[in-house]
């Protein structure tokens, strides 16, 4: 079974999503008049931004606990374990072509995230929305809509928790000797206790999580780096040769480069999957441009930050051909080289918060979706005990290329189904970028969207009075 998923794996992956997803990418990016750069230092502004849009009886979630809930799901297994597999599987040069899905896949998390912004509608405790939302209000497709609901919840809610928890437990393994079992169990019962207390606990916990472990995380990888500071420029040369390098391409390892590079960055920064936009529409912002700069600094954050620290400490420990490490064993084998029999300890540590907070932010993009699907509360119900219960479990005892394969499929399937909602939905998004900017130029600090400004979905928006 896990042989035909891996044949239909290389087919998506070798031809189409690559082709669609870089495309989109650098669409957007020309499009949006390269939002992503020109616009940084609004996005960092925008981090501490107070001024949200007057709300009933939603619960007030802010533009940082939107960003964390999203980026906790970004920061995870991709990060340490995901380099790792994209490494030792396609080389050093895998690396070069994540920094590329970051640069460009920053402009079509814009796109993306500003479309469930848009679209969102008023829930019983806060704003919900999605791809599924826009697909069905933008495009007024419900099969569709229907389709990507599907598609996600088993891609995160299901399928990606069990990827977080097999990296959890062989993390555990490695530095403590802890049985996978004993850790999926404790595990288990964790992300259940997280989860039923609804999206308001998870953006407190993940608003507290996320910092913490991606400031210490870096913090490390600096050290390391400026321990080895001579190794620097080796590494930079290493990268290059093997995404470009006559050899690799006479070898045919470009491609697999360039591959799992693209897989792995996908994985990692979700830009394109349709997976932020859940969390982005949750926000109380006065524009809908507001979170589309927020979530694209998120893939900032994520892939040139977070990845090439764990890129840097494998590739400056020289253990990246060995052919018996990969995933999590290899990021822990390089950084005990590097800093001592305490640097298993710590990736297991830094693993555990990644990915935990990675399960209970995957969790919220399907529940959100459960609920597009069904307004039954049993199935809330029981969608929280299969992914914070089972799925986690099953992750903890199947093997590392289980779940990998597992989880390439469901993106696959995913990103496709996004990828044509936004390409027909995104010119909405550039007019909207076109009206903050207009705003900003006019020297109002806040730029504030009304829905009579887009006259011909002025019945299709919910949430924009």
């Amino acid at each position: 079974m896990i042989d035909i998923i891996n044949h239909i794996n290389d087919a998506l992956w070798g031809y189409i999503i690559i082709i669609v997803l870089v495309g989109c990418g650098v669409w957007f990016t020309i499009r949006s008049r390269f939002v992503q750069f020109r616009m940084f230092g609004e996005m960092l502004r925008l981090l501490t931004d107070s001024s949200v849009r007057p709300t009933g009886h939603e619960k007030h979630i802010s533009s940082f606990q939107a960003f964390a809930v999203s980026l906790a799901s970004r920061v995870g297994t991709g990060n340490l374990a995901g380099v790792a597999t994209a490494i030792a599987v396609g080389g050093p040069g895998a690396v070069f072509w994540m920094w590329v899905m970051a640069l460009f896949g920053a402009a079509t998390a814009f796109v993306e995230s500003t479309l469930g912004q848009l679209f969102k509608r008023h829930h019983s405790d806060s704003f919900i929305g999605g791809p599924a939302y826009y697909i069905e209000r933008g495009l007024h497709c419900r099969w569709m809509a229907v389709l990507f609901a599907v598609l996600i919840t088993a891609t995160f809610g299901l399928a990606n928790n069990s990827v977080q928890s097999n990296t959890i437990c062989g993390a555990m393994e490695g530095a403590f000797g802890w049985s996978p079992a004993t850790t999926g169990v404790v595990l288990t019962v964790f992300t259940l206790v997280i989860v039923f207390g609804g999206i308001q606990r998870i953006a407190r916990v993940s608003s507290v999580l996320v910092p913490v472990m991606a400031l210490g995380y870096f913090v490390l990888a600096v050290v390391v780096v400026v321990m080895n500071i001579e190794h620097v420029p080796h590494v930079f040369k290493v990268i290059i040769d093997s995404a470009f390098g006559l050899e690799q391409a006479v070898g045919g390892t470009v491609g697999a480069a360039i591959m799992n590079g693209v897989k792995r960055g996908l994985f990692s920064n979700e830009a394109g999957e349709g997976s932020a936009p859940n969390a982005a529409a949750t926000a109380a912002v006065s524009h809908p441009v507001k979170q589309g700069l927020i979530q694209s600094l998120g893939v900032f954050t994520d892939t040139l930050l977070v990845c090439s620290c764990t890129a840097f400490i494998i590739l400056i420990s020289g253990l990246y051909d060995n052919p018996e490490l990969n995933g999590i064993a290899l990021t822990q084998a390089a950084l005990e080289g590097e800093v001592g029999a305490w640097g298993p300890v710590f990736v297991a540590v830094a693993i555990f918060l990644f990915a935990y907070s990675s399960i209970i932010g995957n969790y919220y993009y399907g529940e959100a979706n459960v609920r597009f699907m069904s307004r039954d509360p049993r199935a809330v119900t029981l969608f929280r005990v299969c992914s914070g219960g089972v799925m986690v479990m099953f992750g903890a005892l199947v093997s590392l290329d289980t779940v990998w394969s597992i989880i390439d499929l469901c993106m696959a399937l995913l990103t496709a189904c996004n990828l044509v909602a936004i390409i027909l939905l995104g010119k909405y998004a550039f007019r909207l970028l076109d009206d903050y900017r207009r705003q900003k130029r006019q020297g109002i600090k806040s730029p504030v969207f009304h829905r009579s400004q887009l006259p011909e979905l002025e019945h299709d928006l919910e949430c924009w009075e």
